[in-house]
């Protein structure tokens, strides 16, 4: 029969992937062997069972980068904590830890960084307002955005956008067409595709 080993709040366990503890003894594990064992079986409430194994640097960082590309894909999208942690895998405290260590940046603040890389492309290229480069991005509230936009460019994003207008360079993208580009639309079954365009 199997050993029962309970997982601390850092361990990982989902039926059909590992757990990691990332070679530490969990304080009220009950198990075989100590920290240096590479693997033991584990059987976990709920009828799931599997075996418990130290992740290696690469598998970790594998799972980290899921979270990241979570975020590259949908930052306009109101992601929390929570849902960045379950794309890695972790609990959300291992994970703001973990990718902090991997990237040297909270995952928050990469998200803003990301949020804001795409609201200077917008301002730069495209005519919109402020307002609607703030909620395409992920913001909800004019003002936080306004903040951390002059925190990190430092500059406010009116003047962020004088500036790169100033400064010349290709015609804005009407933003009628730019908000028509990025709508979501219905996957046309084995139908031919037609243009966007067309009815």
């Amino acid at each position: 029969m199997h050993p029962t080993v309970e997982l601390c709040p850092e361990g990982r366990f989902e039926k059909g992937r590992s757990v990691e503890l990332w070679g530490r003894r969990c304080p009220a594990a009950k198990g075989p062997g100590s920290a240096s064992l590479s693997t033991w079986p584990l059987t976990v409430g709920g009828g799931l069972s599997g075996t418990v194994h130290r992740v290696s640097n690469v598998e970790r960082v594998s799972y980290l980068r899921s979270a990241r590309d979570l975020m590259d894909l949908r930052y306009a999208e109101p992601l929390d904590l929570g849902q960045m942690a379950a794309q890695a895998g972790f609990s959300k405290f291992h994970f703001a830890r973990a990718f902090k260590e991997a990237y040297g940046e909270t995952p928050a603040y990469y998200l803003t960084r990301r949020r804001m890389e795409r609201a200077k492309d917008l301002l730069r290229s495209a005519n919109l307002t402020v307002t609607e480069v703030c909620m395409l991005v992920g913001f909800s509230s004019l003002g936080s955005f306004s903040a951390r936009f002059s925190e990190l460019v430092g500059m406010s994003p009116s003047a962020f956008q004088r500036a790169s207008a100033a400064r010349g360079g290709p015609p804005p993208i009407p933003g009628c067409f730019l908000m028509d580009w990025g709508r979501p639309r219905p996957k046309l079954g084995n139908a031919q595709e037609s243009n966007p365009g067309e009815a």
